[in-house]
């Protein structure tokens, strides 16, 4: 389960819908990626950490820095 995914999306009062869009899949795939229903591919696990201008280990729950890269 993924629950960053979701806390990062209605963080900034986004849809799931808007989400997959942006990933350029179907809103059942993304919803089923925020339930751990299935696995994320790198490149939408990539995509997703640039959009919330976050690190793919935070979004994995792997560290709880959530900006690495801050400047």
């Amino acid at each position: 389960m993924y629950p960053r995914l979701k806390d990062m999306r209605t963080d900034r009062d986004l849809m799931q819908k808007q989400v997959a869009d942006y990933l350029d899949i179907d809103q059942r795939v993304y919803s089923n990626y925020e339930t751990g229903k299935r696995e994320i591919p790198i490149k939408h696990l990539v995509k997703l950490a640039d959009l919330y201008g976050t690190s793919t280990d935070y979004l994995l729950g792997r560290t709880n820095i959530l900006r690495p890269y801050a400047k």
